[in-house]
């Protein structure tokens, strides 16, 4: 076996592939990951030669990257449509309209500048779930390769049709104005101009591409962006503040007064929005999400129901494909609108689009309109570190652990764990509909930590210092990454 390139194995992570460029993997390893695709297409398609939408984000060795993987897929057989500079939803379009047999999208999303990595998806509107990505790092590194012969097209002017799609569909009939922030990464040639021309008057900030992300990381989980967005909405009297991840997927939000809006409270906005004209819709949340979806009185009254799910673009993606849920909200930001709202997949700009929409219809402020759902008291999403090879083993001991509380009838702050869910490290709530949620990261060395408290601040302090105390224990968990 010829093993020329380097690849860390840890790099294939649940539902993508990431790395530091070079530090853990090499261009001879980008080659073997693009041939260890493409083998993998050609199995899963049974075609010879399956066409593959190919295209990158706009850090300065991606394109390099994406020639490296382009060279790999070609070997196997695959023809590639290359659209170039691209946003991952972009792509992930580019799939239902060029009609092709799969995707791959090189981009490290809003991870810092020397990450690299892969978005990849076979069946339409879906990204690799642990399955297929376990399967693509045993062909990948065990170099399992099929031989072919291949082709690569380029398709210009793709960026336009996709602006179009969303333009067309969704204009405004009142003017809102918003702040559009994209801290210099890719959705900056891509949200101001889609949201202009759905009808809005836009605020740029931080929108032209600077692949050193001379400010921050274009993350619209990290404080600073969120800080930036909330100055420029007070500056400038906005409606609404929209921040945009690194490869616009994910949208941040920030009200009128320029406070954060958490995703999970705008999807709650947005679902009970839809929920008007779609009665009996599902919706699914992931397991960071609010618990006011479980008895919202609108989502009640229009009989729609809600799921809690797996944390993960790719598990609720294809959790919302196999429920036919109308809509997905995700925590950290990654929304999904099925037929009729959209293809299934996570867009941040139309996530942008359906906000714009719900003030549309509606006479009040967004700030006022967030004030008819119940006030909780919730945690950031904190992270501390914990070894990528530990990090399962640690939240298999807690969830043990926080089950023996539960069945001794232990109290945290004078209440008693009354609920469990493990569908994704653990989630343990209370009667008064307070939660905590213990889980490992998908794509990084850390766990992850969320409390909700649906009474008061003490209280979810409270809880995280149950958990702190927790993990502490362990022994195996070094610094947050912020905490409360």
């Amino acid at each position: 076996m010829n093993n020329s390139g380097k690849i860390d194995p840890y790099g294939f992570r649940e539902y993508d592939a990431r790395w530091v460029y070079e530090k853990d993997i090499d261009d001879d390893g980008i080659v073997q990951l693009g041939k260890g695709l493409g083998t993998q297409i050609i199995k899963h398609t049974k075609k010879d030669n399956p066409r593959i939408i190919v295209g990158q984000d706009y850090r300065s060795y991606s394109e390099h990257i994406k020639e490296k993987l382009k060279e790999g897929l070609v070997s196997t057989g695959c023809k590639i449509e290359d659209i170039g500079l691209s946003l991952s939803p972009m792509v992930y379009f580019a799939q239902f309209n060029l009609n092709s047999d799969a995707i791959a999208m090189v981009t490290a999303s809003h991870n810092e500048n020397g990450w690299t990595g892969v978005k990849m998806g076979i069946k339409k509107g879906l990204t690799h779930a642990p399955e297929e990505m376990k399967e693509l790092k045993d062909i990948t590194l065990n170099q399992k390769f099929i031989n072919g012969k291949g082709n690569i097209n380029k398709i210009d002017g793709f960026q336009d049709i996709y602006k179009n799609e969303l333009i067309t569909k969704n204009r405004l009939n009142k003017k809102i104005k918003a702040v559009v922030a994209c801290g210099n990464g890719t959705a900056g040639i891509f949200a101001p101009e889609i949201l202009r021309g759905i009808g809005c008057e836009v605020v740029e900030l931080d929108c032209n591409l600077d692949w050193t992300f001379p400010k921050y990381n274009p993350n619209p989980e990290d404080l600073e962006m969120l800080h930036a967005i909330s100055k420029a909405v007070k500056d400038n009297n906005a409606d609404i503040g929209f921040g945009f991840d690194g490869d616009g997927d994910r949208v941040g939000v920030i009200d009128d007064k320029g406070n954060e809006i958490f995703s999970d409270k705008i999807g709650l906005l947005i679902a009970r929005n839809l929920s008007k004209d779609h009665k009996n819709s599902k919706f699914i949340v992931d397991v960071k999400s609010t618990g006011l979806y479980s008895n919202d009185k609108v989502l009640k009254e229009n009989n729609c129901e809600t799921i809690y799910w797996k944390t993960g673009h790719s598990h609720i993606k294809r959790k919302v494909n196999a429920e036919k849920a109308l809509a997905g909200f995700e925590k950290s930001g990654h929304f999904f609108f099925n037929e009729p709202l959209g293809y299934g997949y996570d867009d941040g700009i139309n996530s942008a689009i359906q906000v714009c929409k719900l003030l549309n219809k509606s006479e009040k402020r967004i700030s006022e309109i967030l004030n008819e759902i119940p006030i909780t008291y919730q945690s950031p999403t904190m992270g501390p570190y914990c070894k990528d090879s530990e990090k399962y083993e640690v939240i298999d001991k807690l969830v043990e652990e926080i089950k023996k509380i539960k069945e001794d009838k232990i109290k945290i702050d004078d209440q008693e764990i009354n609920e469990i869910l493990t569908v994704n490290g653990i989630r343990f709530s209370f009667k008064d509909g307070s939660w905590g949620l213990i889980r490992a990261s998908s794509n990084k060395p850390s766990l992850v930590i969320v409390i909700e408290s649906a009474t008061s601040e003490k209280r979810k302090i409270k809880i995280f210092e149950f958990i702190d105390n927790l993990i502490q224990k362990t022994g195996k968990v070094g610094d947050y990454d912020q905490k409360i």
